[in-house]
């Protein structure tokens, strides 16, 4: 096979859209609801809270982590789940996969998991005598990777390009992958043995690092009242989106504005990562550049077309949690990166609100 040729058309068809019923709003010439052209407020304000109001008729009292999926989503970015097992991740990123009428791929990560698993093959087919690509589990729109630290660096490795390049290669081929495209990976902070911490590299791919929690004791009763009974599935739940619909609040996202008093305190908030005892590694430019689209989607999800400071203390530490490393003295004496950034945000001057709105 020719070295570095590209091929979009081996992967497998999206599904069909579907139909939607009972939805209010502007009607989409395939019934779903679309976002309304007005503006950030009428648009990605709303679609995030119709999502969150039907993700949490399954997944209930997450509506900061639905919130932060869909900003991720908006923004191409990826997100990593670090928490225990049993407290919804895959219910999570089912219902969310399901009401964005998006496909959904789960790959479960094993010590034997190798990157063929993940990314495809090629088989000879002995009647056209030609190989034909067998698309892999990453042939999906939303693609959750279930303990991903379970897997060797090999397998790891194989979702780096997938991840920043939208694309895989085998044996020197390149195949598209679909748009959008979505890794939700999730790891077990508590159970550590058998298993290969993400590399540095790895860990930069993602846009977040969120942890859901335990549920508060009225959202856990509300869990057994509603699950108790009977399983609620994700894949009961009506489609409200398509992928149109997901291309124009993108749009709508990238149309909010930063000024410049605002950009500069994403700057100086991640240089000032980089000069703090104890932090061995911190925050690259990329991480800068994530928190900038973060801040975007952050601002847009709550109905404005211009970034506050607030927007990027908000993001702060899911952006950059992952992205800074102390030395083994820090660590010994219970530093955490968490701690890091409210201390960075603390001492970074915060331009004045009423500054940074005109200025946007």
């Amino acid at each position: 096979m020719g070295s570095g040729r590209s091929s979009a058309s081996l992967w497998p068809s999206l599904p069909p859209a579907r139909s939607a019923r009972g939805r209010r709003g502007s009607a989409h010439p395939s019934g779903r609801w679309r976002p309304h052209s007005s503006g950030v407020k009428s648009g990605v304000r709303e679609a995030a809270d119709r999502l969150a109001e039907q993700v949490g008729s399954v997944v209930v009292g997450k509506r900061q982590a639905v919130d932060q999926l869909l900003a991720a989503l908006l923004v191409e970015g990826h997100v990593l789940l670090d928490d225990v097992p049993g407290v919804g991740k895959t219910t999570l990123a089912r219902a969310l996969a399901r009401s964005l009428d998006l496909s959904f791929r789960r790959i479960q990560c094993t010590p034997d998991l190798v990157p063929s698993d993940v990314t495809g093959v090629s088989i000879y087919d002995q009647s056209t005598q030609r190989f034909e690509f067998r698309p892999g589990p990453l042939a999906a729109n939303v693609v959750l990777v279930d303990e991903i630290n379970r897997a060797t660096p090999r397998a790891q490795s194989s979702l780096l390009e997938a991840m920043q390049e939208r694309q895989v290669t085998v044996d020197e081929t390149t195949h598209r992958l679909p748009d959008p495209f979505f890794v939700i990976a999730t790891q077990n902070p508590v159970e550590l043995e058998g298993t290969f911490p993400l590399p540095e590299a790895q860990l930069d791919r993602f846009l977040f690092l969120l942890s859901l929690g335990y549920p508060d004791a009225d959202d856990e009763d509300t869990i057994l009242r509603i699950h108790g009974p009977a399983t609620v599935r994700a894949e009961t739940l009506d489609p409200l989106f398509d992928a149109a619909a997901i291309a124009r609040l993108r749009e709508e996202v990238r149309r909010v504005r930063i000024g410049d008093a605002v950009r500069r305190y994403i700057v100086d908030l991640t240089r000032a990562t980089r000069h703090v005892d104890g932090v061995e590694l911190g925050a690259s430019p990329r991480a800068a550049l994530a928190l900038y689209r973060a801040s975007q989607a952050h601002a847009a999800i709550r109905g404005r077309a211009y970034v506050l400071p607030d927007d990027v203390k908000a993001q702060a530490t899911a952006v950059l949690r992952h992205r800074l490393f102390l030395n083994a003295d820090a660590q010994m004496r219970g530093r955490t990166t968490p701690s890091v950034i409210t201390e960075v945000l603390a001492r970074t001057p915060v331009p004045a609100e009423d500054a940074a709105a005109s200025a946007s």
